[in-house]
């Protein structure tokens, strides 16, 4: 008798339906490494990417970057921080409270358990992906500045978004997509590791 077919995930094709353009806001860059000959980076739009779903730890997790385009490297997709399922939301939530409260707002990164491997968040501006405990979003007149803070360097600017309404409501609104597709590719992808683990229980019977 023919094995039954694995169901195949759906596909959840978040890089086009994400995409904020950024050329009628206020100009925003992206900062490379102070040590970097480099100028900052001009970002024209800005998008996210499921970069990876996987299992760790015996659960379900995704892995997303928010990635940038600028004309001056051809509009080619550049990641500028990855993290996992958790993370979104938080950050949407702390970029409007920054933004309308016009007060800095300090992001604590914790990870699930301190012997873990796995890093929650990281950046791609400075380097190829160094782990993050802690992010600062220092709202300006037109802008909200995103700083890392590192034991080793201290405090490093990242990246700049705009503070405007249009681009807060976009960028709320896209996250709330982003994260509602998240959490029901989670769902799904529990649901079929659920449904191969009671297959596996009924051929050991």
């Amino acid at each position: 008798m023919a094995e039954t077919p694995t169901p195949a995930i759906s596909d959840r094709n978040l890089e086009a339906t994400t995409n904020i353009s950024l050329k009628r806001e206020p100009a925003c860059f992206a900062f490379l490494s102070a040590r970097s000959v480099s100028p900052p980076m001009p970002i024209d739009s800005i998008n996210l990417d499921l970069a990876s779903a996987d299992y760790f730890q015996g659960r379900a997790s995704l892995w997303t970057t928010l990635e940038m385009r600028s004309s001056v490297n051809n509009d080619r997709p550049t990641a500028i921080l990855g993290f996992d399922e958790t993370f979104l939301r938080p950050f949407a939530r702390a970029l409007v409270e920054a933004s309308t409260t016009r007060a800095a707002y300090r992001m604590t990164i914790l990870n699930e358990a301190p012997e873990s491997e796995r890093c929650r968040v990281v950046e791609y501006v400075t380097g190829p992906g160094k782990p993050l405990k802690e992010l600062v979003l220092q709202p300006f007149d037109n802008v909200v500045l995103v700083t890392a803070t590192t034991p080793k360097d201290g405090e490093e600017t990242l990246f700049q978004l705009p503070r405007t309404d249009s681009f807060l409501r976009a960028f709320a609104k896209m996250s709330f997509t982003a994260d509602q597709a998240l959490h029901e590719l989670l769902d799904e992808m529990g649901r079929l590791a659920r449904r191969h683990n009671s297959r596996e229980v009924e051929t050991e019977e």
